[in-house]
């Protein structure tokens, strides 16, 4: 084992925090939601929203996220800089190792996730939520299509692996945002709020 892992492994054992881990498929809305929540708990220092680090240039579409290269990122995963890292899609991505100082302080974190990363989720924090972020197949193929970024191959792929199961040793919410926005952004603030009453 790595010094580095072994670092890990002593801060998994004194984390009292929760990670919340929001996943879906493409075009369900979870950057949407997650901003939401962010902007209703701006300025609370208990509350972590991660910034990852993707293999992504930093002007692409989507999430404010630390832009690497490949070499980069593969550096930073032998130097121990993830808590989690994983890769989908021919991208790598990875959630700063740093968060454990939060959940060290019994703070809650939150991060976009991915079901392909959710055992490694599992090994890295001991307190951990998902959140299932879903909405109705027509929704979704009308988003993915508004995009205009996947063929429609690409999108009946993603809407069948929309139905992939999660694992079933870890506690999982799921959040419909089929329809308005504040509803769905809602729940997930309620669940955040239900998660702060409990520490």
């Amino acid at each position: 084992m790595t010094q580095a892992a072994t670092d890990h492994a002593t801060e998994r054992d004194t984390a009292r925090g929760t990670v919340i881990a929001v996943v879906g498929p493409s075009g369900v809305g979870k950057d949407s939601l997650i901003d939401f929540a962010r902007q209703h708990f701006s300025g609370r220092p208990d509350i972590r929203f991660v910034r990852r680090t993707i293999t992504r240039p930093q002007n692409s579409i989507g999430e404010d996220h630390h832009a690497v290269t490949e070499d980069a990122f593969d550096a930073l995963v032998r130097s121990g800089a993830f808590a989690v890292h994983w890769k989908a899609h021919g991208l790598g991505y990875g959630i700063p190792a740093d968060i454990y100082e939060d959940l060290t302080a019994g703070h809650i974190v939150i991060a976009n996730g991915s079901r392909s990363a959710l055992d490694a989720f599992r090994a890295a924090f001991p307190r951990l939520l998902v959140i299932n972020v879903t909405a109705r197949p027509d929704v979704l193929a009308k988003r993915l299509a508004t995009r205009g970024r996947e063929t429609a191959a690409d999108i009946e792929a993603r809407l069948a692996r929309a139905t992939d199961p999660l694992p079933e040793d870890v506690k999982v919410v799921t959040v419909d945002n089929s329809g308005h926005l504040a509803a769905a952004g809602r729940r997930l603030v309620d669940l955040v709020e239900g998660l702060q009453s409990e520490v």
